[in-house]
């Protein structure tokens, strides 16, 4: 699965696999809100799910929650913002409060794991790309292994426009 924001005239992208219970993508989320503003028509942010099920046990379930109902980018922002408080009860209040739609549909595809083909795509991909940790992202298909503070980041994503 693609998910991503984009604007018209994109000429980078940047692409996260991350865990929204990793703290280092916690940690990362608010850099890359940062790098998007000034940049904004100019980069394309794809996030790809790559729970790392074994050290977070809620990660594969917050991932499904956040492909529910076409609220992606809302659940994504605040799974990230609470992502201390991740288990099923409080997936079902952050999709009240995001308004998901209809929460009986929520919790049913939650409990049947209708996304899960769709979060084993994304860590797939990211498998078949070399990623063995969180964050690990990608400029334009390009691994980027410095330093992703805002400055650095920004500058790289700016070196290949």
């Amino acid at each position: 699965m693609i998910t991503f924001r984009e604007e018209d005239s994109t000429q980078a992208t940047l692409v996260e696999y991350g865990d929204y219970e990793c703290p280092y993508c916690g940690q990362a989320y608010p850099i890359v809100k940062e790098v998007q503003k000034p940049l904004k028509n100019k980069l394309r942010f794809v996030f790809r799910n790559f729970p790392i099920t074994q050290t977070h046990p809620h990660a594969q379930q917050a991932a499904e929650a956040a492909s529910a109902q076409n609220k992606f980018w809302e659940m994504h922002d605040y799974l990230f913002e609470h992502q201390n408080a991740l288990a099923n009860v409080d997936l079902e209040q952050y999709a009240k409060k995001i308004q998901i739609g209809n929460i009986s549909t929520f919790k049913s595809e939650l409990g049947q794991h209708i996304y899960a083909a769709r979060v084993r795509e994304d860590f797939l991909s990211g498998v078949r790309s070399g990623v063995n940790g969180t964050p690990t992202f990608f400029i334009n298909g390009i691994r980027y292994d410095d330093s992703w503070d805002a400055k650095s980041l920004e500058d790289a994503i700016k070196d290949t426009l």
